[in-house]
């Protein structure tokens, strides 16, 4: 085992990263972002219940499962969000975020490519309300708009530091 005087010096980005700020700054982003977008969805149930529908990702033979995803994505998107501010179960939260957002953005991509293929229209003219509680949005400023999200939730995850948590894991001690 290595001593003290001939260990690596740590990377600045490890160096930041203990400092708590980033984490701190990416949670209360991506917090905000949950909450906000969840919401949205909840203001108007029944037109983020339609806009799902159109993904067709759901069989019709299936509307209690359309239903039901339409009623617990927005409470768990503000779930998350609650959970990220709060600094609970930090990086757990973070990989469920993730998935949420690949699934998401996966889901954008294809309605996008579904809809240029039908009306013949070049990519970035693309535009529609994709149920992300926006509103209508040109699919080349949304897709960014969620990688964006994405790298902020990688570093929620990637980060070592519990500064500034509240509890940062919900079992155990160590990260």
């Amino acid at each position: 085992m290595p001593d003290a005087a001939h260990a690596p010096t740590p990377t600045l980005a490890r160096r930041l990263d203990a400092t708590g700020v980033p984490l701190l700054l990416a949670r209360l982003v991506l917090g905000g972002v949950f909450i906000w977008l969840g919401s949205n969805k909840l203001a108007e149930p029944i037109t983020f219940l339609k806009l799902i529908r159109e993904y067709g990702l759901v069989p019709e033979s299936l509307p209690w499962l359309l239903n039901t995803m339409a009623v617990a994505l927005p409470w768990l998107e503000i779930w998350c969000g609650l959970l990220l501010l709060a600094g609970v179960a930090v990086r757990g939260t973070g990989y469920g975020m993730l998935l949420l957002l690949m699934v998401f953005s996966g889901a954008i991509l294809l309605r996008a490519l579904d809809i240029q293929a039908a009306e013949q229209l070049a990519f970035c003219a693309i535009k529609f309300d994709c149920g992300c509680g926006t509103g209508e949005e040109y699919v080349c400023s949304k897709l960014p708009q969620n990688l964006g999200l994405m790298a902020l939730t990688g570093l929620v995850v990637w980060s070592r530091t519990q500064r500034f948590c509240l509890r940062p894991n919900l079992f155990g001690s160590s990260r």
